[in-house]
């Protein structure tokens, strides 16, 4: 099996009719200045550099701003730029990231010559009054022309979606994922609101008019999504924003982030509240006081079984009195476990 490795190139604000309410892509990706072809032949050159794997797929992908909205002989060179190195057999793809009202059969066929393979919509909600309420400058409808077009146009479909936007409630969330699981994404992103510095809506948390979700709160929507999309087959491929030097605790002096439910391992907290459900649900229905038992993972699930910082050893411990031991076995997939009672209460 293949390793896969994203090559990540950002192109911040370009062709970005608007800035949202809670968006500052310059803060969110780090980048200040215009990307140019000679950037993104320098970037691939690098990350090749440093790919260690001989058996490997490597995919470029344009994030930040709207990709189909920069100026097309814009577009054209860094495609070009990137599509050099799909002819010489070292990149096997090009993924792009853009608004839903900036695509079209014009727009599709250019991104075919120059062998881009998935194409991400900045969705953020199926409700068009917060998406009007966050200047988005689109409807759910664009969401909707977009996706059924990149589908018929045989790309891969990605979805990105927001929690806690402004008078979002988990009930429009929950509707969201109900409306994006009906457009058949292949992948989606799923990104807690964080208030950013320079911002509409760092004006509207200071005034009061905006309370972000807390840690916790956003933990428990991303589960509820979370599980929406995977028991439809869709993967979730991002929760929560990058950690950077810009992207990282209010506390920290270099931080752009002034509030919200930002944490260094957001995913894991979600991935492991997620494990600690279904594991707390098998131990309710054995039938006898358990003191003991044994967990046995895929050893990729091992972290996520143990939790950040040990949280579900702990929180089993505390509501059960029960002392847990978590053994690896490679012949469990990914994602399933057995539980073993080692000792009961007499």
């Amino acid at each position: 099996m293949k390793k896969e490795y994203i090559i990540p190139i950002f192109v911040p604000n370009l062709g970005c009719p608007n800035d949202c309410t809670f968006c500052n892509q310059k803060k969110i990706s780090g980048e200040t200045t215009n990307v140019t072809p000679d950037d993104v032949r320098e970037t691939i050159e690098y990350y090749l550099k440093n790919f260690k794997d001989d058996n490997k797929y490597v995919e470029v992908a344009f994030f930040g701003g709207s990709f189909t909205g920069i100026d097309v002989d814009v577009q054209k060179g860094l495609l070009e730029a990137a599509n050099e190195y799909i002819k010489k057999g070292k990149v096997g793809s090009i993924r792009i990231s853009t608004r839903p009202d900036y695509i079209n059969k014009d727009i599709l066929k250019m991104l075919k010559k120059y062998n881009v393979k998935t194409i991400e919509l900045g969705v953020q909600s199926s409700n068009d009054y917060i998406l009007n309420k966050s200047r988005r400058n689109h409807t759910f409808k664009d969401v909707q022309k977009a996706s059924k077009l990149i589908r018929r146009y045989h790309f891969n479909l990605g979805h990105q979606m927001m929690l806690g936007m402004q008078d979002s409630t988990e009930i429009d969330e929950i509707n969201t994922a109900k409306d994006l699981i009906k457009l058949k994404p292949k992948i989606v992103r799923i990104y807690p609101v964080l208030v950013i510095k320079g911002t509409a809506l760092e004006k509207e948390y200071n005034s009061g008019e905006y309370t972000p979700l807390t840690v916790e709160q956003a933990v428990e929507r991303a589960k509820t999504i979370t599980y929406m999309f995977r028991k439809k087959g869709i993967n979730v491929i991002r929760i929560g924003l990058q950690n950077t030097e810009e992207i990282t605790d209010p506390k920290q002096e270099k931080s752009e982030v002034v509030a919200g439910p930002f944490h260094p391992a957001f995913r894991q907290l979600v991935e492991a509240g997620m494990w600690y459900d279904s594991i707390a649900e098998k131990i309710k229905n054995i039938n006898t006081k358990v003191k003991t038992i044994e967990i046995k993972v895929n050893s990729e699930d091992i972290n996520n079984v143990v939790g950040h910082k040990k949280e579900n050893i702990i929180k089993l411990k505390e509501l059960y009195d029960l002392d847990v031991v978590v053994k690896q076995d490679e012949k469990l997939k990914p994602g399933k476990f057995e539980i073993n009672v080692l000792e009961t209460f007499q």
